[in-house]
């Protein structure tokens, strides 16, 4: 870890003890370099723009402009070198957290989630995959899966992912689309947790995704798999 660059982060939260909180906990790792903080969605916006971390550890409810909008300029559609986006919020704005898991954020984590948990978040986006809590995953994929579907396309779109994966790639997808970890899918299909990382690189290249959140918005809208 200490022969790579440190990984950029840049914290953006309003509140000003949560920011410190942050900071010191990434500053502690050698493989973490905060490379600044912003209080609202705006000044995420512009930091990320000037520092150009790898990370930015994003909180939801910000004055001026949300994270939600922000994650979506930072990383959205047509976003150039976009940083990867971890939410870290409360429990009870979940339907705000899916919001932006598809407005291009790369996973999410609770803020009473340990640091340890914290550290390893930023490492696991920074690395190109996407961090999905699966108990969390669950809970709002059966709250929210149902808002996912456009009844108009999501057939013709199903249709042609089935035609572009194999029947074992389809497996995977399903599980992942079910908040199933690397781990928990392997021991599902009898498979070794490489194999799994296999194929999801796999599905990623084929459906053209960046990471495995997109994999479970893609899956629930086209009706890969049914509401939790």
């Amino acid at each position: 870890m200490t022969d790579s660059p440190p990984i950029r982060v840049l914290v953006a939260d309003d509140q000003a003890l949560v920011r410190t909180g942050y900071a010191t906990i990434f500053a502690a790792q050698p493989d973490l370099d905060v490379v600044g903080e912003a209080d609202t969605g705006v000044a995420a916006i512009q930091a990320a723009y000037q520092l150009r971390p790898d990370v930015v550890v994003m909180d939801i409810r910000m004055p001026v402009l949300d994270g939600i909008e922000a994650t979506r300029r930072l990383a959205g559609p047509g976003a150039v070198n976009p940083p990867k986006i971890l939410v870290v919020t409360t429990f009870n704005v979940d339907a705000y957290v899916y919001e932006a898991l598809r407005s291009g954020a790369s996973g999410f984590l609770l803020k009473d989630s340990p640091p340890a948990e914290l550290v390893n978040g930023v490492r696991t986006v920074a690395r190109g995959e996407a961090l999905l809590a699966p108990a969390v995953t669950r809970r709002l994929i059966g709250h929210f899966a149902d808002h996912l579907r456009p009844a108009d396309t999501g057939r013709s779109a199903r249709d042609e992912i089935v035609r572009t994966l194999t029947t074992r790639e389809l497996e995977v997808l399903q599980r992942i689309a079910a908040g199933l970890s690397n781990a928990e899918i392997a021991e599902a299909l009898f498979i070794t947790p490489e194999t799994v990382k296999t194929y999801v690189s796999r599905i990623l290249t084929k459906l053209g995704l960046r990471d495995r959140v997109q994999v479970v918005v893609l899956a629930y809208r086209v009706g890969l798999v049914p509401p939790a």
